[in-house]
């Protein structure tokens, strides 16, 4: 991962830039690992790698799209339980979720290039919310998730980082 940086721009040009470099360490923290490695709960939670990533795909569609009206595929949300978007289900492949995230991703770009950050939506949870508030909240979201992988992956492997370190 190249590390991308906005020191100057327009403020959307900003915030989507941050979004694009956590958005890519979350990607980062995932390569070089095999399957049984990317679904090994670390935590008594059962957090792992995979289960995150399935996460932020589905807050992506979420906040970008559902909001401002947008189509989204099905989406891992269960009223009964709270936590079923952080878990990959035995029939899902590791390819199936970060297909989804990669979809994911795509159709939130769709809404930010479309979308003026003054535009309102309307949030789950029945406010309205603009594209400016979604986009500062998910770059908060996958940053704190970005975290959370940089933590568990370093239990696996001992790596950490937010990106690859150029050789010396």
């Amino acid at each position: 991962m190249t590390e991308e940086r906005a020191y100057a721009g327009t403020e959307k040009e900003i915030l989507v830039i941050s979004l694009r470099r956590h958005r890519e360490a979350v990607l980062w923290k995932l390569d070089g690992l095999d399957d049984e490695q990317l679904r090994r709960p670390m935590t008594p939670s059962g957090t792992n790698l995979l289960g995150l990533v399935k996460h932020l795909g589905a807050v992506e569609y979420g906040w970008f799209c559902q909001t401002f009206g947008r189509a989204t595929e099905p989406l891992p949300f269960d009223e009964q339980d709270e936590n079923a978007d952080l878990r990959v289900n035995p029939g899902e492949s590791t390819e199936d979720v970060l297909a989804f995230y990669r979809r994911a991703r795509a159709s939130a770009d769709e809404v930010i290039t479309d979308l003026d950050l003054d535009t309102l939506g309307t949030a789950w949870h029945g406010p309205a919310v603009s594209l400016r508030w979604v986009l500062v909240h998910m770059i908060e979201e996958t940053a704190r998730h970005a975290g959370h992988l940089d933590i568990v992956r370093e239990l696996i492997d001992g790596a950490a980082g937010d990106h690859a370190r150029p050789a010396d």
